[in-house]
């Protein structure tokens, strides 16, 4: 809208102000054409300008909107009475309620809830084959065995368990057939494609797509509780993993075990209960000495584990080879090293009692107190002052 545009629009709200335009001039279209083509038409109401609406107008909306659909379009007086009629009620003794929904955009009575009961599921999404004529004797570790040939079997996060079961009777004796529920669809067609028929010591199984059927009433209070957000995803992680590909390590690529020389017999625990300050003095001993093989990573002194032993990690393994070589058979304060690369499984910490936590907490409280006066009759006798060592790290959980 340009400045002429809203100068008349200001002139035309004047003259009504002052009474100077009758009513039957609204009846006089005042127009004015926009830069766009568009026709605006003042409406004397509202004191603004208008689009106009004939049917060049109409066309154009029509071309950028479409036109709506007569089928969709009802007449305000017949949805007035279609609004205000009574839902109908349902007839008990017809079946009209079964019948499919109309569709004619009627009111419609809203429909109740189902009550919790039994579910049906396709073939397609069935994971689960029923397994029969199996050995009496046979154990779950074996029907697993089976079971696994054809595919994953399904974790039951429940049980933290495979998610099979052998069908027992009132004495607790196997019946000779079983369930197993796969992580894939494919496993279940290939289940029923090389296990039908497969020779279980002498006896040839029967294998088929389970089916549940209902016995008894439907009893919620059995339903098993369903998983949190947290264990659905963790869940789903590990079932991912599973499937995951990776590449097989290349020939002579080392293991990241490889870098942790363990080393035995370098202290006796009690040492360390007699003066705590050791600790700090042994790892330094043992950080100068390995540090000339290469890069020490890190330094863990297992101090309550009978064997003396401290782990060290290396940043290279090589490096970590050099060190056995050089310092396994060697002598330490009196006792003779046993050097060797780390199984990356063994662990070497020990848990201590509250017993023990108690009586190692008074010796080092004691120890502070020894070593407040000890500092104090330096300082009295003008001798030179030392710092006590302080304790190096507690034992961590593996190297």
């Amino acid at each position: 809208m340009d400045t002429t545009d809203f100068d008349e629009q200001l002139r035309q709200q004047e003259l009504e102000k002052q009474g100077k335009l009758e009513p039957q001039e609204s009846s006089s279209a005042i127009t004015y054409t926009d830069k766009d083509g568009t026709v605006y038409e003042w409406d004397f109401k509202q004191k603004v300008y208008v689009p106009k609406i004939d049917e060049d107008f109409i066309a154009q909306y029509q071309m950028n909107y479409g036109v709506a659909d007569a089928a969709n379009v009802t007449d305000n007086s017949t949805a007035d009475i279609e609004y205000n009629q009574d839902p109908p009620k349902p007839d008990s003794d017809s079946n009209e309620q079964n019948k499919p929904s109309d569709t004619s955009g009627k009111y419609k009575p809203a429909q109740k809830s189902e009550d919790p009961g039994w579910f049906h599921v396709d073939d397609k999404h069935n994971l689960n084959v029923y397994v029969s004529g199996l050995p009496l004797d046979i154990t779950d570790d074996e029907f697993l065995s089976i079971m696994k040939k054809c595919g994953l079997i399904m974790h039951d996060p429940m049980k933290r368990a495979a998610k099979i079961k052998l069908y027992k009777d009132d004495n607790g004796q196997p019946k000779g057939d079983g369930l197993c529920c796969y992580i894939k669809p494919e496993s279940v067609s290939l289940a029923l494609q090389i296990l039908d028929g497969y020779d279980v010591r002498g006896k040839k199984i029967k294998v088929e797509m389970a089916k549940f059927e209902m016995k008894g009433k439907f009893d919620p209070s059995k339903k098993k509780r369903k998983l949190t957000n947290k264990e659905k995803k963790k869940f789903k992680e590990k079932q991912e993993k599973l499937f995951d590909w990776r590449p097989e390590p290349l020939r002579g690529m080392r293991f990241k075990r490889e870098k942790t020389v363990i080393l035995q017999n370098m202290f006796e625990p009690r040492e360390f209960e007699e003066d705590p300050s050791l600790l700090r003095e042994l790892k330094d001993d043992v950080q100068s000495e390995c540090s000339k093989f290469g890069e020490v990573r890190k330094i863990v002194i297992y101090d309550r584990n009978q064997k003396g032993v401290i782990s060290v990690t290396f940043r290279e393994p090589e490096e970590a080879d050099e060190c056995i070589v050089a310092l396994n058979g060697r002598w330490f304060a009196q006792k003779k090293i046993v050097a060797e690369t780390w199984d990356g499984k063994e662990k070497f910490d020990i848990a201590e009692t509250e017993e023990e936590r108690q009586d190692r907490l008074n010796k080092w409280q004691r120890f502070l107190q020894q070593g407040s006066t000890s500092k104090i009759s330096n300082e009295e006798g003008g001798e030179h002052k030392t710092e006590l060592a302080s304790v190096s790290e507690t034992p961590a959980a593996s190297p």
